[in-house]
């Protein structure tokens, strides 16, 4: 399994250059599936679901297919994923999207969906594949309050693949609260491993290696 872990998506060279390799081929003769299922939960205004659908697309890929998680029989989702090269999973509540993932009961058929292809997660789309995805980390991070508004108490992680979680934004103009201080108040109440990445970098995933690409800063703390 390809996965490349972005806070802010296709963000740099280094990024984009990362994914090309990682697919093997350009990106005019690759198939996209970009899901926004994450982006639909988040309040606000969309502005910046809206400039980086428009920055993928202008990647020139030769299909580039919108799918939705919620509201379309699990086969016809898993045949849209089976369909692409690229499986992009667009930011916003991650709590809303590893319910979509759980609650129609899809995550055994992603898994299987995405061997052979390459997913590029996005901030909330890349939070998704820890095992310590649950209502504790939500403690731990603080975020509680994201989880209860969409009315859930507790949290099924849909993947658990690694036992490190992924928090992206550090030092983001967008997010001014997330600086080192931040990161390491979190650090502090945490009993899992942590990487903290700004929005110009990635943990890359291939097979069982993991290691990061970036133009900016990150830290992991085990």
């Amino acid at each position: 399994m390809e996965l490349l872990l972005t806070s802010t998506g296709l963000h740099n060279d280094t990024l984009r250059d990362a994914l090309r390799d990682m697919l093997g081929k350009p990106f005019g003769s690759a198939n996209m599936v970009y899901v926004p299922t994450a982006a639909v939960a988040e309040p606000g205004d969309h502005g910046w679901f809206v400039a980086d659908l428009v920055r993928l697309h202008g990647l020139g890929w030769r299909e580039f297919s919108v799918l939705e998680l919620n509201g379309l029989p699990p086969a016809t989702v898993l045949d849209r994923l089976r369909r692409a090269d690229v499986v992009y999973v667009e930011g916003g509540s991650h709590y809303h999207l590893a319910r979509s993932v759980t609650g129609n009961g899809l995550a055994d058929g992603i898994l299987d969906a995405l061997e052979g292809r390459v997913y590029v997660g996005v901030s909330a789309g890349s939070m998704i594949f820890s095992r310590n995805l649950t209502e504790r980390s939500a403690e731990v991070l603080g975020d509680v309050a994201d989880l209860h508004v969409l009315g859930a108490t507790t949290l099924e992680p849909p993947f658990g693949l690694f036992d490190w979680y992924l928090k992206p934004h550090l030092n983001s103009p967008e997010f001014p609260e997330r600086d080192d201080a931040w990161a390491d108040r979190i650090v502090a109440r945490a009993d899992f491993p942590i990487y903290f990445i700004d929005d110009d970098t990635a943990v890359r995933v291939s097979g069982d290696k993991v290691d990061v690409v970036s133009e900016g800063r990150w830290r992991f703390h085990p």
